[in-house]
C-alpha cells in the first residue's frame, strides 16, 4: 500500500494566495519527512478552488527540495497545453529527478482558460486522445513528426531522451485521469494506469477497474501487467482522535472553500454547468473516505484496496485550511495510518 498527499493549494476564504502556495509547499516537505511515498499536484486557473497554474513547476521545485519522495501531477490539463512542450518538460524533470516524477494528465473542463489560452472548444471535447497520443510518442521515441487535426510538424529530435538517459524501456510514468467509460478505454488502450477522483466510491472505482481490465486484455496485454497496474485513487484524509472530530473539521472549513471556488468557474462558450452543494459535497466526502481515527482510517483504506484492486492513494489532507493542521494531518497520516497498512 502506497499513501501519497494529494496537494491543490486550495485558496480558502479570508486567505491569500501566497498563503496556500506556502501550505502546499509544506505539505510536500512534511510528506517526505512522515514516510509518505508520493505528493501529487493539481492545477487551475483563474479560480480560488486551487491557485497553482502549473503543476509541473511547482512539481520541478518540490523535486529539488525533497530527495526520496516521488512527485506527480494530478493533473496537468492537456488540451490547454501543447503536448511537446508538456513532453519536454516531464522528460527533463525524469531525468534530473532519478526518475521520481509521474505525469498525470486530463482533459479538464469546458473553461475559459480554453479561450486564454487560444484553444477551441474542439480541443476538450474531441482532442484529447490525439494530444496523448503525441505526448506519449514523444516520450518514447527518438524523433517525432505529427500530422493531425491539431498538430502538424515535421520530424524533429527527442531532446533530451527520457528512455534512453536512464537505461528504462518505458521511460517516465504516464498516468491518466479517467472519468468516462471513453477515458477508461483510452488509458486502456495505450496500457497507462488511471487516475480516479475523490468524488468517486468505492463500487464506481471497482467497476471502472474491471472495465480497465477487459479492455487491457482484449488489447493482448499479459495478464500479469494488467492485474499489476498501478492505478491511483483520490479521496480526503483527516485524522482525529474520534471521527466527529475530524468530521467536524471538514464540515467547518470545507464548505466556504468549495463554494468560492466552485462558484468561480467559468466554461467557454457559456454551457450552463451544474455545480455541487458544497455542504452535502463535503459530506459524502466524510463518508466514502478515510476521515476519523488512525484505526478507522487503516481500515477505510484497506477496504477500498480490497474493493477496487488498487493500492496507491492520493490523498487531499488540506481539508482544514489551517498550516499547523495540515502537517499535523500529514504527520498523523504517515506515522500512524500508514505502518498499519505495511
Amino acid at each position: 500500500m502506497r499513501l501519497g498527499s494529494f496537494v491543490l493549494a486550495a485558496q480558502f476564504p479570508g486567505q491569500g494566495q501566497g498563503e496556500a502556495l506556502h501550505r502546499a509547499v509544506r505539505t510536500a516537505e512534511v510528506s517526505e519527512e512522515s514516510g509518505l511515498d508520493a505528493v501529487w499536484l493539481a492545477e487551475h486557473h483563474f479560480v480560488p478552488y486551487g491557485v497553482c497554474p502549473s503543476a509541473v513547476t511547482l512539481a520541478a521545485l518540490l523535486l529539488g527540495r525533497t530527495r526520496r519522495i516521488r512527485v506527480g501531477t494530478a493533473v496537468s490539463v492537456l488540451p490547454t497545453q501543447h503536448p511537446v512542450a508538456i513532453g519536454e518538460q516531464t522528460a527533463l524533470l525524469h531525468l534530473t529527478s532519478g526518475g521520481r516524477f509521474s505525469l498525470g494528465v486530463g482533459r479538464g473542463g469546458p473553461w475559459v482558460d480554453l479561450e486564454v489560452f487560444g484553444k477551441e472548444v474542439e480541443a476538450y471535447e474531441k482532442g484529447f486522445p490525439e494530444a496523448l497520443e503525441l505526448l506519449l510518442r514523444w516520450l518514447s521515441e527518438p524523433s517525432v513528426a505529427a500530422e493531425g487535426d491539431q498538430f502538424t510538424f515535421r520530424d524533429v529530435p527527442v531532446v533530451p531522451r527520457p528512455a534512453e538517459a536512464l537505461g528504462s524501456p518505458t521511460g517516465p510514468e504516464v498516468i491518466v485521469a479517467c472519468t468516462s467509460p471513453a477515458s477508461v478505454r483510452l488509458a486502456a488502450r495505450h496500457g497507462l494506469p488511471m487516475l480516479l477522483g475523490m468524488h468517486v466510491g468505492d463500487e464506481e472505482k471497482a467497476e471502472m477497474v474491471r472495465l480497465w481490465r477487459a479492455e487491457s486484455l482484449a488489447a493482448g496485454r499479459p495478464p500479469e501487467e494488467v492485474l499489476a497496474a498501478p492505478h491511483v485513487s483520490a479521496g480526503v484524509a483527516q485524522i482525529a482522535d474520534r471521527r466527529t472530530q475530524a468530521t467536524e473539521t471538514l464540515l467547518k472549513s470545507m464548505p466556504g472553500w468549495l463554494k468560492q471556488g466552485l462558484d468561480a468557474h467559468v466554461t467557454v462558450d457559456g454551457r450552463e454547468r451544474r455545480m455541487r452543494d458544497p455542504l452535502a459535497y463535503t459530506e459524502l466526502l466524510c463518508g466514502i473516505h478515510p476521515v476519523g481515527t488512525p484505526q478507522l482510517c487503516a481500515d477505510r483504506l484497506a477496504a477500498t484496496s480490497e474493493r477496487t484492486g488498487i493500492t496507491r492513494f492520493a490523498l487531499l489532507v488540506e481539508g482544514s485550511g489551517d498550516l499547523s493542521e495540515t502537517e499535523e494531518n500529514v504527520r498523523r497520516l504517515g506515522t500512524e495510518v500508514l505502518p498499519q497498512l505495511r
